[in-house]
């Protein structure tokens, strides 16, 4: 026992030895910081959130999530490494403009139209009994406010149609 006593103080002397006074004072810095790290661990909410953070870690690990996650972060990156000032200009530029063609009195009061008809339809449909069957089906056809909606929602249907395809073309030849 007392040779491994004997080596062990020789060891520490050593060590002291060869220990420069920037190196103790290094040393003695990092220890300080652990020190501080194992307090701030002995916080209840501290270890708390260090532990939840481990736990998720080991999930997004298990279910391969950690991968996509790192995937993204370098896309990320990379996305905010190539952009230039002009493309960000232009980008914010653009944002401006759909906020003020989308943001009008005229959209925001279609809008609120279009909830309230669609609010007073679904009160008015579960308040009448449901009839079934292929009779009733078309008895309703015959209605005429039946054929005009229908009228409405097929021209309405063309329309849209009609203006993406339009728009598409217009798209095609612009880019």
């Amino acid at each position: 026992m007392s040779d491994t006593q004997d080596s062990t103080q020789l060891l520490v002397q050593a060590a002291s030895d060869a220990l420069t006074d920037e190196m103790v004072e290094r040393l003695a810095g990092t220890g300080g910081n652990v020190l501080e790290v194992l307090d701030r661990l002995n916080d209840e909410d501290t270890m708390d959130a260090v532990m939840s953070a481990i736990d998720h870690l080991t999930e997004l690990h298990r279910s391969g999530a950690l991968d996509t996650l790192s995937d993204v972060v370098a896309l990320l990156h990379g996305m905010r490494s190539a952009l230039t000032d002009s493309m960000v200009e232009r980008l914010v530029i653009w944002a401006e403009a759909m906020i003020t063609n989308v943001a009008n009195e005229d959209l925001a009061a279609f809008a609120g139209e279009t909830v309230d008809a669609m609010h007073e339809a679904a009160v008015e449909t579960a308040s009448e009994p449901h009839t079934g069957g292929l009779m009733s089906t078309l008895g309703m056809l015959s209605k005429p406010e039946t054929q005009q909606a229908l009228k409405f929602l097929m021209t309405f249907a063309g329309k849209m149609q009609k203006n993406a395809t339009d728009s598409q073309g217009t798209m095609m030849t612009n880019g």
